[in-house]
């Protein structure tokens, strides 16, 4: 086939070329110089249906295309087998073969009619050199995708978030503090105790029917009570300030502010519907709205006393999640902080209930599974856990571990956890067992497993304990770690389920969607943050990498595989780039379909990284199809 009819670009054209070019990542981004010389030395090609541009006869690459109209697919041998890749307005292609100085190694041809701009290899290197962002995008796309795409989630959830510190906030939504009232018969004795053991500065006086009498601060301590040496067996009527200026529900934090400044308060009580106090909001509360920081969450949780201040709590959790997606946070230390705190809030919650029942948890361990295991949980999240206890008879012991572990299950549920459909939890008999029967367990998995029986097992091998005495986990580890390399069949069955979820990119290598509610959209979990997962956790388990997280993992398995640096970046940053995409579909409150997003809320760049993304998922899958598959 003769060469397609190049043509230096006009005088109109340039200019049109140059706002068009700038919509795209990196001419954005580079000297507005850089862009001109890349329009003065490329020339313009027209493509028609089905026309081929490239293929591995053609010897090595001469010009890099950038695609202006139209879209381009590439595909190696038979499509249906290998998958194809589909290039769209603002892609470049063939990257890694032009860099390489090499042929490319599929079948390059138009979809429809297709314009590209294309740029002679040496050009391309002589830019490079004086452009950093051009040579940046082409040694390191995905990196450079995710980078832009992170600074504009920021700026989304910076607006959002200075929003919801605004002082326009409805003191229904800041009083989230359940309040701690007594009946005004109560003696001074009873009520200072209290509010020493809930660490709080105040407590409320309230008739039967939960409305207000009066308060009493720890400010009027001194004055009312230690001065006048008043009896700590009075009543606290006989102290109380009083009457009590409240607020509802809708008013403002900008009236509680007024109220206190005008009246000199630290506290205001936040009235319901029915007259009833239901919140009380503090100056300190205030102040916070501003400041919330890992330090008060995690201080909230541990001092917390009861459950349900635990449950109260938690909702912080999502706040500071929030806060931290303002201020540009990437998706591995926000899903590294919602864990640690939701470790925390695990932690006090087990301290309380194991006191409850009287348990010595130096006598036992609580784990977690799944994304909590490789702490990598996100805002939607459910329950994988399970207890390892020591016991030279465990049929007699198990019932009052149970007991506990059904506690804590219920009470994790109620502080927004939701119970695990699978039953993966310390309160089902199968996951609250010896150290000795989490062995056979696991050696049974291994050894004789089923395929089905391994599908719904391999969450257990991303385990980690939580709380309690770590040392019983540590045969686990060591068990699974130096065990797994040696059983080909285990490694094969793993292999198999591991690609019983497929991309969802389709022959053509284009985003393939599925419909709900008449929209387009991806489900970022199973097609998406899924495949990076299994395939980390079996290349580490086939390599006796110890780590759980996903990204600990491929780090590890890069130089164990001795990938090139660009590939392990690809790997990393594609799988947090959907876990980013899924942080931000769950923060804006899909509770139906937490981990599914429309493909029209992406911008252009979202758009991209997805696409690159699930080209690298592909890639993992085909590499490991070919070590334990063929």
């Amino acid at each position: 086939m003769s060469d397609p009819p190049h043509a230096t670009p006009s005088a109109s054209l340039l200019g049109h070329l140059r706002s068009e070019l700038c919509a795209h990542a990196p001419f954005a981004q580079m000297q507005a110089t850089h862009v001109e010389r890349f329009l003065a030395a490329a020339s313009q090609a027209y493509y028609g249906p089905g026309e081929l541009l490239l293929a591995p006869e053609q010897g090595p690459v001469e010009h890099l295309l950038f695609v202006r109209q139209g879209a381009v697919t590439a595909q190696r041998g038979m499509a249906e087998a290998t998958g194809g890749f589909h290039f769209e307005p603002g892609d470049f292609v063939p990257v890694g073969a032009l860099m390489g100085a090499r042929a490319v190694t599929a079948t390059y041809t138009s979809q429809g009619d297709t314009f590209c701009l294309l740029l002679p290899a040496a050009e391309v290197h002589g830019l490079a050199r004086v452009s950093a962002p051009f040579a940046d995008f082409l040694n390191r796309r995905v990196a450079q995708f995710l980078a832009l795409s992170r600074r504009a989630l920021q700026v989304a959830y910076s607006s959002q978030t200075l929003s919801e510190q605004s002082m326009e906030t409805p003191l229904a939504q800041l009083a989230r503090k359940s309040p701690t009232g007594v009946a005004p018969e109560t003696p001074l004795a009873q009520a200072l105790l209290l509010m020493h053991q809930q660490h709080i500065g105040s407590v409320l006086v309230l008739d039967a029917a939960g409305a207000p009498l009066g308060i009493l601060t720890r400010h009027d301590v001194l004055a009312r009570i230690t001065l006048p040496q008043l009896p700590l067996s009075r009543p606290i009527s006989e102290v109380m300030s009083t009457p009590v200026l409240c607020l509802r529900g809708d008013d403002t934090a900008q009236d509680a502010a007024l109220l206190m400044s005008r009246h000199g308060l630290r506290h205001v009580p936040v009235l319901g519907e029915g007259g009833a106090v239901v919140g009380i909001v503090s100056e300190r509360d205030l102040f916070a709205m501003q400041r919330l920081s890992l330090k008060q969450v995690s201080t909230a949780i541990r001092n917390a006393q009861d459950v349900d201040t635990l449950r109260v709590v938690a909702q912080d959790i999502r706040r500071f999640a929030r806060n931290l997606l303002g201020q540009g946070v990437a998706a591995r230390q926000l899903t590294e902080l919602i864990s640690h705190l939701n470790d925390v809030l695990t932690q006090r919650l087990l301290q309380l209930l194991a006191e409850a029942h009287g348990l010595d948890m130096g006598r036992a361990c609580w784990l977690a599974f799944g994304s909590e295991g490789r702490g990598e949980q996100t805002i939607a999240t459910d329950q994988d856990n399970g207890l390892i206890f020591e016991s030279s008879d465990p049929a007699a012991d198990r019932p009052r571990w149970l007991a506990f572990a059904r506690a804590a299950n219920e009470a994790l549920d109620a502080c927004g956890y939701p119970l695990c459909k699978g039953q993966v939890m310390a309160s089902n008999p199968a996951c609250c067992l010896s150290q000795q029967e989490w062995l056979e367990a696991f050696s049974a998995w291994m050894e004789h497993g089923a395929p089905e029986d391994l599908l719904k097992a391999s969450i257990y091998f991303d385990f980690r304990p939580i709380w309690g005495e770590a040392r019983l986990a540590r045969p686990l580890r060591a068990l699974v770690s130096d065990h797994a390399a040696r059983l080909p069949r285990f490694m094969r069955q793993m292999a198999e389920n591991a690609l019983r979820n497929r991309t969802p990119l389709n022959w053509l290598g284009a985003v393939e969607a599925q419909q709900i509610g008449g929209r387009e959209g991806v489900d970022l979990k199973l097609g998406g943050t899924a495949l990076f997962v299994d395939v980390a956790r079996l290349y580490a388990l086939a390599h006796g990498v110890a780590e759980t997280g996903t990204r600990a993992r491929f780090e590890a398995l890069g130089r164990v595989l001795q990938a090139p640096a660009h590939e392990r970046e690809g790997w990393i940053g594609a799988f947090e780039f959907l876990q980013m995409l899924r942080l931000r579909v769950q923060m804006e409150g899909n509770t139906t379909h937490p981990n599914w997003i429309a493909l029209d809320e992406l911008n252009d760049i979202d758009r991209r990284v997805l696409k690159e993304s699930y080209k690298v998922a592909r890639r993992l899958q085909q590499r490991l199809e070919l070590d334990y598959l063929r």
